[in-house]
């Protein structure tokens, strides 16, 4: 079905002005959503005609930010989505490592964007501004160009994805195959979208960054029709009073996102109600058990944990009732995926022994990062046999504990970070001899990341220069990736090749602050 034609069946079916769209920058009926994502779609596939295979989105969590993802996909461009947090170098990397040829823009975010452009001098910026400007053109006037209309041929591309791994500089990836279709016709890919489990529970709320793997799903349901809210920010009260007032029924959402939440409730004066909730699939970092409890306990059994990773999608599912019966399991691989717990040695270790984590997929794809093969091949035990780098143990029933992180990332509020991005920067500050990043435990966010520092002999470890340090991580990486605290050590123990052992490094830590 075309999608002018879905929008048409979607308002008969509904019997008028039905909600498409509710965000704190555009409300929008069902058949406003179609006409504004075929206006944007049409004009993206007269762009690939002449050559623009790749379309960057930077934009704050917005309608208009939806709508541009979900036109790009469609179009038959490959959309890369950009963190609205990223600094103009991290942005102008990705530009170029993606080979974007044009970057559609938030307004507030128009002066980094154009930063950024500066340094990747083939991309065109178009900013849905209404204000002209210097370096980019608005989106009305691009809009104004050649438009071709929707075309039965058109292949759908998987949005392109960035992941550091143990390197300084973050690698293209596609979206995994597990959660987004590879070369699938329009036709295709509405039939895919349909089938999302979110589909069919009522009112959508996006909770996380919509840049995220998670939360981006949300463009699958727009294209089936589901009213998606999307609030400017995550204020949890805001998020509840959303909730009781627009009756939604399923959002996605990570554990910092319950302490937040549980926090807000308990302050309140009053009780919010939260009856409309039927599914929330819980992402990101592991959750406190006490904290899922009582999240159970306030909305009733309706989480659907998944465990995975950006380059992965989800390799293991629990219910509530399950994780009741077995608690802090992340579950048992979905189906189509084996998991196999290996020593050091390579081989598999017996049922509740505890060894690094592999997953293989029934397709016999595993991880796959764009033009990286060494990347690809790190992962891998051996073809399609992947590692998200956790140490764990699996029970008679299947079910997988996770025991231990044997890999660099870490995972703040959800977010991974990669500490290899924030040691390249700090190494280059002249008070830094040596440098090692690792994450620590949090209350609310989970983890933070923490930069252990060797300072030059002639600077003095102080909270100045810690506070400096910081600063100038600052002026190239964003928030989200810059250590939010600086301890200074006399040495780095690192291996005769010059590796770190991060493991043993945040053992280190945890003992010292134990003794202090």
């Amino acid at each position: 079905m075309a999608l002018s034609n879905l929008g048409d069946d979607l308002e008969k079916k509904s019997g008028g002005r039905s909600l498409g769209l509710k965000s704190w920058d555009l409300t929008l009926s069902r058949a406003e959503v179609v006409e504004e994502i075929e206006r944007t779609a049409s004009r993206l596939r007269a762009e690939c005609e002449c050559g623009t295979r790749v379309v960057s989105v930077l934009g704050k969590n917005s309608g208009r930010t939806l709508i541009t993802y979900l036109a790009t996909m469609l179009s038959g461009a490959a959309l890369v989505p950009l963190n609205a947090h990223l600094q103009a170098s991290e942005i102008a990397h990705m530009i170029l490592e993606s080979e974007s040829g044009l970057l559609i823009v938030d307004p507030v975010l128009l002066e980094v964007a154009l930063a950024a452009a500066r340094n990747a001098p083939d991309v065109r910026v178009v900013s849905w501004t209404e204000v002209s400007g210097v370096g980019y053109i608005t989106l009305n006037e691009w809009l104004d160009g050649p438009s071709v209309a929707e075309q039965s041929t058109v292949r759908v591309s998987p949005p392109i994805l960035f992941s550091s791994g143990t390197t300084g500089r973050p690698k293209r990836t596609l979206m995994p195959r597990t959660i987004f279709p590879r070369g699938a016709t329009l036709a295709e890919y509405r039939t895919w979208a349909a089938g999302n489990r979110f589909v069919g529970q009522g009112p959508h709320l996006v909770s996380g960054p919509l840049n995220h793997s998670g939360p981006i799903q949300a463009t699958a349901l727009l294209a089936s029709g589901v009213p998606v809210h999307i609030p400017r920010r995550f204020d949890p009260t805001e998020i509840l009073e959303t909730i009781e007032a627009e009756r939604i029924a399923s959002t996605l959402m990570v554990p910092t996102h319950f302490v937040r939440l549980l926090r807000a409730q308990s302050e309140s004066s009053r009780e919010y109600d939260v009856s409309s909730m039927r599914l929330v699939t819980q992402t990101g970092a592991g959750c406190p058990e006490e904290t899922k409890r009582q999240m159970i306990d306030w909305w009733g059994e309706i989480f659907f944990e998944t465990y995975g990773g950006t380059e992965s999608g989800g390799v293991c599912a629990i219910t509530s009732a399950e994780w009741l019966d077995r608690p802090n399991s992340v579950g048992r691989p979905v189906p189509g995926v084996r998991v196999l717990v290996i020593d050091d040695t390579g081989a598999e270790v017996p049922t509740g022994a505890e060894g690094r984590l592999y997953f293989e997929n029934a397709t016999g794809f595993g991880i796959e990062y764009e033009d990286a093969p060494e990347l690809t091949a790190a992962a891998h035990l051996r073809p399609g046999v992947f590692t998200l780098g956790e140490i764990g143990r699996v029970d008679n029933d299947g079910y997988v504990y996770l025991t231990d992180r044997d890999s660099d990332k870490i995972v703040s509020g959800g977010v991974n970070i990669y500490p290899a991005e924030a040691e390249r920067v700090l190494a280059e500050h002249p008070a830094v001899v040596d440098v090692a990043v690792i994450g620590i435990d949090n209350d609310e966010m989970g983890e933070e990341a923490l930069a252990l520092v060797v300072p030059a002999a002639d600077r003095l470890p102080s909270a100045d220069l810690a506070s400096e340090l910081v600063s100038f991580c600052r002026t190239e990486l964003s928030a989200v990736k810059t250590p939010r605290q600086v301890r200074f050590v006399e040495a780095i123990e690192r291996t005769a090749m010059g590796k770190l052992n991060r493991r043993e490094l945040r053992r280190a830590f945890v003992a010292t602050k134990e003794l202090a």
